[in-house]
């Protein structure tokens, strides 16, 4: 999922090196992450790995039903990630509308095919 945009004016910003692991499968999600610069490899549990870049999202799963991370994050090149917790993921929802189906189609995608990759660097 693209979102052109709508995490480049996010208050809650973290810069990740190269090579940092942001989450691990398992691991309590609070927050989901929206990447403004870099590209964030995924590894699910069946070991296949998905690369996701600028204006795309991941941890989703965590923000909307508040269970374990299903796959592992880790920072393929340095990055500079969006922080969004329940609240402001509610706010992004309501004041873009789109956002919202955007991030179900994300859901849907990395459901069906979790071995390919969304990034477009």
């Amino acid at each position: 999922m693209r979102v052109e945009g709508v995490f480049r004016a996010a208050t809650a910003t973290v810069e990740v090196p190269a090579g940092t692991v942001i989450f691990r499968e398992g691991d309590k999600g609070n927050e989901m992450y929206g990447i403004i610069e870099g590209t964030v490899q995924l590894e699910t549990p069946t070991g296949a790995l998905v690369d996701v870049g600028a204006d795309e999202v991941f941890g989703e799963m965590a923000i909307v039903d508040h269970e374990e991370r299903t796959a592992t994050a880790m920072a393929k090149t340095d990055c500079v990630l969006a922080v969004i917790d329940s609240r402001q993921f509610l706010w992004l929802v309501h004041e873009t509308p789109t956002f919202a189906l955007q991030v179900m189609r994300t859901m849907a995608r990395r459901l069906r095919h979790p071995w390919e990759s969304t990034s477009t660097q």
